[in-house]
């Protein structure tokens, strides 16, 4: 006598079942540096949006997972199945092929501008009324100024401050290597704290309040003094600079297994949109796009930017000449200390 029942049942489960499989919930994880959080926090939302508008019954989100940018490439080869990374520094995208075969050799001809939908350079950030009157990299150097920083061994910021200074330094001396090694050696004993990361960086001169200036991407520093009152703090971008790309890649292996490749390369691809470009400058980041660099020319004042390549001979060279166990940086470090 049940036995109607127990079949109209069954099959009714059997069709919820079914329209459930219609709709899927999916994930996509970026792994990011450590200071993008607010940058995609505005990305996201938008790209997630169109990407649902156009893909109706597969529910995308996108997961952040954020710290120092050598940390997350450190984490994937560990075993972090990260689709994308966005990250600061091209070494760090690079170990994924060389060291996990994650990414093709040639990842940086996937997409525009070597991969880098967005740059920046360096900045100081300095206490209300500029106290230490800091205007350039010279002053750095001097020995009534503490500096904050993150560590060049555990941060793409890091290097790119070193890289930074050392460049501006070698104009300033006519390529006098002994003199710019005597003026890197002044500011780096000048460091009152090495974070390991830019926002342990952030944190230690805006809330321990330690430092007289912190040195960080142009993104970070403006976006500090829109968190901590524009009146208590003021940026300073020196004349001489370096190009700090921000490279991405959509990690082969990991968007295969996790069934995330189109959503990845959608993703990855929309940074280039104009409309994520103008989110892009909102967070202070330059873009390749003059028209809309040029109607916010407010915010980007101009400095002389040069290269990893053409200065240092690539990242290859540079981070086994300057970061490798035993190499400038440690010496510098230790001519400070004697």
């Amino acid at each position: 006598m049940t036995l109607p029942v127990a079949k109209k049942w069954v099959s009714g489960m059997v069709l919820s079942l079914a329209l459930a499989g219609g709709a899927q919930a999916t994930e996509l994880l970026n792994s990011s540096y450590d200071v993008s959080r607010e940058l995609f926090v505005a990305l996201n939302a938008p790209f997630e949006k169109q990407w649902n508008t156009a893909h109706p019954g597969d529910t995308l989100t996108i997961k952040q997972s954020h710290a120092g940018s050598s940390k997350q490439a450190l984490a994937i080869l560990q075993g972090l199945r990260a689709d994308v990374v966005t990250y600061n520094q091209v070494t760090d995208v690079q170990v994924l092929h060389d060291k996990g075969n994650l990414i093709p050799a040639d990842w940086q001809s996937r997409l525009p501008n070597n991969s880098s939908p967005f740059y920046s350079t360096m900045a100081f950030l300095v206490r209300k009324g500029n106290p230490k009157h800091i205007n350039d990299w010279a002053d750095l150097a001097r020995d009534d100024v503490k500096l904050v920083f993150p560590n060049p061994k555990t941060s793409g910021n890091g290097r790119y401050t070193y890289l930074a200074a050392w460049g501006a330094a070698e104009r300033a001396d006519g390529n006098d290597e002994a003199k710019t090694r005597a003026f890197m050696t002044r500011l780096l004993k000048n460091v009152e704290v090495f974070d390991t990361g830019g926002r342990g960086a952030t944190t230690t001169f805006a809330e321990r309040g330690l430092g007289d200036v912190l040195i960080s991407f142009e993104s970070e520093v403006n976006t500090i003094r829109q968190q901590y009152g524009k009146d208590e703090y003021e940026v300073i971008v020196p004349k001489n600079n370096i190009l700090a790309e921000f490279p991405v890649a959509w990690l082969d292996k990991n968007v295969e297994r996790n069934g995330m490749a189109d959503a990845a390369k959608a993703y990855l691809n929309y940074l280039y949109t104009p409309e994520a470009q103008k989110i892009i400058t909102q967070y202070y980041y330059r873009v390749n796009n003059a028209s809309l660099m040029a109607a916010q020319q407010n915010r980007f004042p101009q400095t002389a930017l040069f290269n990893v390549q053409d200065t240092f001979g690539g990242w290859e060279k540079v981070m086994q000449t300057h970061f490798s166990s035993g190499g400038e940086l440690d010496k510098l470090l230790e001519a400070g200390r004697g």
